[in-house]
């Protein structure tokens, strides 16, 4: 097989980082641009886990064409009956089964001998094959498990019926020699290895996710598990636009390639950063805004001579461009809304006015208006959690020699008007402590960062905030070309989120 399968889990596991909770609407939009992205595998969630969840990937399921639809399971009846009725709709439903097979798991996380878990293994696998034909399994941290009992887990696995055996590292642990010839060791030994796919799923923890997947694939594997922009729990997963890019540039050596789309992985990339508010760093391969700039003037030379000579990649193939649209406040509905869905926004009626309005707004304050700005605008506008409460106004003074002081109101659940003023060590501050006298929930907060999204003196300015409350993380981002305006926006979105799933109630997982 000369084609790699890429297997997406940013609405699972990339989900799973701190603070990115997505909505259900937010999970559907970017479930479509998986699809136009190319992926073959869209993770869509974990069904059990909450009822929010079970909605998302059930929609994905019923809304989304193009690509196999997979919820994940724990080696329990109930989660595989959930996951299976939330994926029974889709075009070609996936039910991914997994339990732990390192010894350290087995004493200390499920508490279970390894005769256990294997017959455990066999009945969950033939349980999720009467639902569907298209099994996946997964022996959580596979690479600190002892290798002969991994071999024995996942010949029970092919037995009861997967069709594919997914290898994670999941906790970051090897490196690509040891990973890769884990790899070849279980592709060699297992029984009935020939009628099954292998896959990796790599952990960013010590930094070589990308390595030891693509190491996989050089020994045989031939699905790749990763995330946008490498999201996910702690350091992140392996980065998708990163190893689908370096099988395409380097097709030479590892002799395959994959059926992505790589004029969509910038806008994808963007997406992603705009719903879950977790920031691209400038520096990032393939899709940072750093990844085709060139400050040196050896650099720059070598570039006006030919491009090849400092860029292995043409920025065009994954969609980078500095092209600013040409939109402005004497653009139309029309041009705007054909805009919108080449970005891969699909609105309502309701959405589209919303939206255009604020585009409006903006255009009066820009001379042009960027992709950039146009993805801020949805994310502001359009897909945000259900607003329980809503920013009508926020006024602040300040200076080198008076006290900062701050007026907010506020829309409430009921309609209500609220407003108050306080007094802060800053403008931020004091709005924030505004804020809070309003909304009187108990929160921390652990992350306040500021960027320009655009360039120019009328730039965007978009703030991310992570609050914590309970134990619980809850992110929240706002952009605006006043600074103040955009920081009031995040930290209201914040405390949005957390009263929204404080609503909801969770199913306990662990």
């Amino acid at each position: 097989m000369d084609r790699v399968i890429i297997f997406d889990t940013t609405l699972r596991d990339g989900e799973q980082s701190p603070g990115a909770t997505l909505n259900v609407e937010e999970k559907v939009d970017i479930a479509h641009q998986l699809v136009r992205l190319g992926v073959d595998v869209i993770e869509a969630g974990f069904p059990i886990a909450s009822p929010g969840d079970f909605e998302a990937v059930q929609r994905i399921a019923r809304e989304v064409r193009g690509a196999t639809i997979c919820g994940l399971a724990r080696a329990v009846p109930i989660d595989v009956d959930r996951a299976a009725e939330a994926v029974k709709d889709a075009e070609d439903p996936r039910i991914h089964v997994f339990i732990s097979s390192s010894d350290i798991h087995l004493a200390h996380q499920i508490r279970k001998n390894r005769s256990e878990v294997l017959e455990i293994t066999d009945a969950m696998v033939r349980r999720a094959k009467s639902y569907v034909s298209n099994v996946e399994f997964s022996p959580m941290d596979a690479t600190r498990s002892e290798p002969e009992y991994l071999l024995e887990i996942l010949r029970v696995a092919v037995a009861a019926g997967a069709t594919t055996l997914n290898i994670p590292d999941t906790v970051g642990f090897a490196v690509p020699e040891e990973f890769g010839n884990l790899i070849a060791y279980l592709i060699e030994h297992v029984p009935g290895a020939d009628k099954v796919i292998f896959s990796t799923h790599c952990h960013d923890d010590l930094g070589m996710a990308v390595a030891n997947s693509l190491t996989g694939v050089k020994r045989g594997a031939r699905q790749i598990e990763c995330t946008i922009n490498g999201i996910g729990e702690r350091a992140g997963n392996c980065s998708l636009e990163e190893v689908v890019m370096a099988l395409r540039t380097r097709q030479d050596y590892y002799g395959v390639d994959t059926r992505i789309d790589t004029t969509q992985l910038y806008k994808t990339s963007r997406m992603v950063s705009n719903y879950t508010g977790i920031l691209v760093q400038p520096n990032k391969a393939v899709v940072g805004a750093n990844a085709f700039a060139h400050e040196s003037g050896i650099h720059q030379d070598g570039i006006l001579k030919e491009r090849s000579t400092f860029e292995i990649m043409n920025p065009k193939d994954v969609g980078q461009s500095e092209t600013l649209l040409v939109l402005g406040k004497h653009s139309g509905r029309h041009a705007f809304k054909t805009r919108m869905e080449e970005l891969g926004y699909k609105l309502s009626d309701e959405d589209l006015n919303r939206s255009f309005a604020r585009f409006k707004e903006l255009a009066d304050k820009k001379k042009a208006v960027s992709d950039q700005d146009l993805a801020m605008i949805v994310a502001d506008e359009i897909r945000t959690p259900t607003e329980i409460y809503r920013l009508d106004h926020v006024q602040v003074s300040c200076g080198d020699h008076s006290i900062p002081t701050a007026t907010v109101r506020l829309i409430g659940p009921d309609g209500a008007v609220l407003c108050d003023s306080a007094t802060g060590t800053g403008p931020v501050d004091a709005v924030y402590k505004a804020v809070n006298r309003l909304i009187n929930r108990e929160n921390r907060l652990i992350e306040y960062s500021v960027q320009s999204v655009t360039a120019g003196l009328d730039a965007i300015g978009e703030v991310t905030i992570r609050i914590e409350s309970e134990g619980r993380v809850f992110g929240g981002r706002g952009a605006d070309t006043d600074v103040i305006v955009a920081s009031t926006r995040a930290y209201v979105n914040a405390l949005n989120k957390l009263l929204a799933a404080a609503r909801e109630p969770a199913t306990v997982i662990g």
